[in-house]
């Protein structure tokens, strides 16, 4: 479970130590010049090409030749988030026209316990509190209008670049948000399916925001809802939203965890670390056991379930032991027909992916990255607890274990 901590404001000259320049990332990314350090910067006049609004300092201004938005037709409606592994209500089919879905997400800092049994615990930087951030759900059409605000006691800037949206570095350039601070932006949802949203303030700050927990994913569902490749209707009747967080923890000389007392402490600690590629935790939604054991995701024989994975920073192969993918959007793309049938899919680095599985034995159902060393020894394992009635045509135990031979 998640332990908010505030951690109060630090001075204002190691804030900007620690604020990343999304400009200055880039240009040193296209350059390919790598960040050793963040280094504080003036926040000069910048354009950027094809970008309609630009950071200033401390102003935003339009650029002269943005065209406005066309909302006519469009009806106004909020969307309440909800926590993970749950999915915020919504309908399968769209109804009526499109919609502006207005949300709100916060980033917080908190203090967050990864592993219980061996006390290892990071400042995770999240939206709205929890490792991944909400999942938000909306149809082919819709407009997302996102009030993103960074608390006056953050430590850090923060920002969201949305892999659905189209321009301003996924609307990471207009973003960027410090202390204090919100902003408003609005981006058409022109491709369906499942996409990674996180946080990009620029350089080392990219990596180290989204091995801290700050990604999630959108769901862009078509107009006519899922269906499967031979144009037939798909229904679900329940989501089961997964994000897996690699964890790099910087250790000791004894090979202890570290501690920190506040957000951003372990900065040059975690870049260290975060070079050896080598995550020290493989987590499904935030820590070891966040989803098995009172908090194991539940269903019925006979329900079928839509699995939503998302992985913002390194491959991963999800599978169900003891079910399959009946329709499986590797991709993430719902344009493009759905695989079946499939025991183990992939989840790509910097994507969200989707799963639809119907439960036919009940029991308990392991959900696990099947680079089997990560799901057992580094914590990447959920579990479906599934009621109902066992069906031996299915399978059967012909003979109990028993003794054999001389």
């Amino acid at each position: 479970m998640s332990k908010y901590v505030n951690p109060g404001l630090i001075p204002t000259s190691r804030r900007n130590v620690l604020r990343g320049s999304l400009l200055a990332g880039a240009a040193a990314a296209a350059a390919g010049i790598g960040h050793a350090a963040v280094r504080p910067a003036p926040a000069p006049k910048v354009s950027i090409p094809g970008m309609p609004l630009v950071r200033t300092g401390e102003k935003v201004e339009a650029a002269s030749n943005a065209k406005p938005a066309d909302l006519s037709g469009y009806t106004r409606v909020k969307q309440e988030l909800v926590a993970p592994p749950f999915a915020p209500k919504h309908d399968q089919v769209a109804k009526g026209g499109p919609k502006i879905i207005e949300i709100t997400m916060e980033t917080r800092e908190v203090l967050l316990t990864v592993d219980e049994d061996t006390g290892a615990q990071i400042w995770a930087l999240t939206y709205n509190g929890s490792v991944p951030g909400p999942l938000i759900i909306a149809h082919e059409g819709d407009m997302i209008e996102l009030t993103l605000r960074n608390p006056e006691t953050s430590v850090m800037e923060h920002n969201i670049d949305f892999h659905a949206s189209t321009g301003a570095l996924g609307g990471g350039g207009l973003t960027h948000v410090y202390p204090g601070e919100e902003t408003v932006l609005r981006w058409k949802a022109t491709k369906p399916g499942v996409f990674t949203y996180h946080c990009a303030p620029g350089g080392a700050m990219i990596p180290y925001h989204v091995c801290h927990g700050m990604n999630g994913a959108i769901m862009v569902l078509p107009r006519d809802g899922l269906k499967d490749g031979a144009g037939n209707p798909l229904r679900y009747d329940s989501i089961a939203y997964i994000g897996e967080q690699d964890f790099y923890l910087p250790v000791d000389e004894d090979g202890n965890y570290k501690t920190y007392e506040a957000a951003g402490d372990d900065y040059a600690d975690s870049v260290e670390a975060m070079r050896s590629l080598k995550p020290t935790h493989c987590v499904f939604n935030g820590s070891v056991g966040a989803l098995t054991g009172e908090n194991a995701l539940k269903a019925k024989v006979g329900d079928t379930v839509l699995m939503i994975h998302n992985q913002a920073n390194r491959d991963t192969r999800p599978h169900l032991i003891g079910g399959h993918g009946d329709y499986v959007w590797e991709a993430g793309s719902f344009t493009d027909a759905p695989l079946t049938g499939l025991e183990t899919w992939l989840c790509r680095g910097g994507s969200a992916m989707a799963a639809m599985y119907t439960f036919r034995q009940p029991g308990v159902y392991a959900y696990v990255n099947h680079n089997l060393i990560e799901a057992a020894l580094l914590g990447a394992t959920a579990h479906f607890v599934v009621e109902g009635q066992w069906d031996n045509e299915l399978m059967e135990q012909v003979v109990a274990p028993r003794p054999y031979g001389a």
